[in-house]
């Protein structure tokens, strides 16, 4: 892994011409230091640029391979230039937040991975009942903001390994509750590097899903929660900590890895088919969650799929219920 700031992009390696850098991407499929320095050109003197970057140290499961090139803009102007560097020259993107959620291929990912985690893209405030939060910011923080704050119904985010864009694009929920359920309004980017605001009733969320964000990226958000007193805040966070504590597993895992069909609890179906503990290489559906595959120990993405693919089969065969993935995955085998 190398890393390239703009400034030592500027000095460093020249980016050659336009069509070379293409033609160099189509020939090899992988985005090279050229690549990453005419990129840095395009960005402020605080984005950082990681070529080769292992993206099993960025995700909650901790596997999957390298992407080409993991990219932190510093600020939105930066964000807009990447979104235009990728579209001109037909790379593809992809915004990664805490990792959860998510399974990346052993090959890695082909293309400019987008991390949303310097401060521009991560600080809270609270302003009355309101708090707004940025994209990047980790869901248990903003519900720590909020708690300082006396504000309630922030208390089921502490669960949710994840930060607020990706709970956005998932409509992320815990203990019977959603974040739409909070959300106010939200700052967006399109992919043309345009900014808007909406209100939450200009979005339409469903169950594990938000089709809005499937063509534009949360750059912020803000959320209403109720006046409460500390004492009845944090007996609320220690309920949802407890049952976490006996429901789900400790080891990595990226979260619920099915959605819930209409007829079944996936967790429930999945132990009634009898896969609870069984596992492949080191990945393993846990003993405590049927609805989570832990990493136990030395696991790689291809052994994950594998104990997805067969818990699916076996849910169509025996029971004709066809489950839809929750984890998103991508790269390449």
């Amino acid at each position: 892994m190398s890393t390239l700031t703009p400034h030592a992009a500027a000095s460093g390696i020249a980016p050659g011409p336009l069509a070379e850098l293409r033609a160099a991407h189509r020939g090899t499929g992988r985005l090279d230091a050229a690549f990453a320095s005419e990129l840095a050109l395009a960005m402020s003197g605080g984005a950082v640029i990681r070529l080769d970057e292992p993206l099993a140290r960025r995700t909650t499961l901790r596997v999957g391979g390298a992407a080409d090139l993991y990219v932190e803009p510093a600020q939105e102007r930066d964000l807009a230039a990447i979104l235009a560097f990728c579209r001109e020259r037909g790379v593809d993107w992809l915004v990664l937040g805490r990792g959860s959620n998510l399974v990346v291929r052993d090959g890695g990912y082909r293309g400019v991975v987008i991390g949303l985690a310097q401060p521009a893209f991560s600080a809270i405030a609270c302003e009355g009942l309101r708090v707004c939060a940025g994209a990047g910011a980790l869901l248990k923080a903003v519900a720590a903001a909020a708690r300082r704050e006396n504000l309630g119904e922030f208390e089921f985010l502490e669960g949710i390994p994840g930060s607020l864009g990706g709970a956005l694009r998932m409509n992320a929920g815990a203990n019977g509750r959603w974040l739409f359920e909070i959300l106010e309004r939200v700052r967006i980017m399109d992919h043309r590097g345009n900014v808007i605001e909406m209100g939450s009733s200009d979005l339409s969320a469903g169950y594990r899903d938000c089709p809005f964000f499937a063509d534009h990226i949360a750059l912020s958000a803000v959320l209403r929660g109720e006046p409460s007193d500390i004492e009845s805040i944090q007996n609320r966070s220690e309920g949802y900590r407890r049952r976490r504590l006996e429901t789900q597993p400790r080891q990595p895992s990226a979260g619920c890895v099915f959605k819930n069909p209409a007829s079944i609890a996936a967790g429930r179906l999945i132990e009634e088919l009898g896969f609870k503990g069984e596992c492949v290489g080191g990945a393993q559906v846990s003993p405590v969650h049927g609805n989570f595959i832990v990493n136990a120990g030395g696991a790689t993405a291809r052994d994950i799929l594998v104990l997805i693919e067969r818990i699916r089969e076996r849910a169509r065969s025996e029971r004709g219920i066809a489950l839809e993935t929750e984890v998103k995955i991508v790269g390449e085998d």
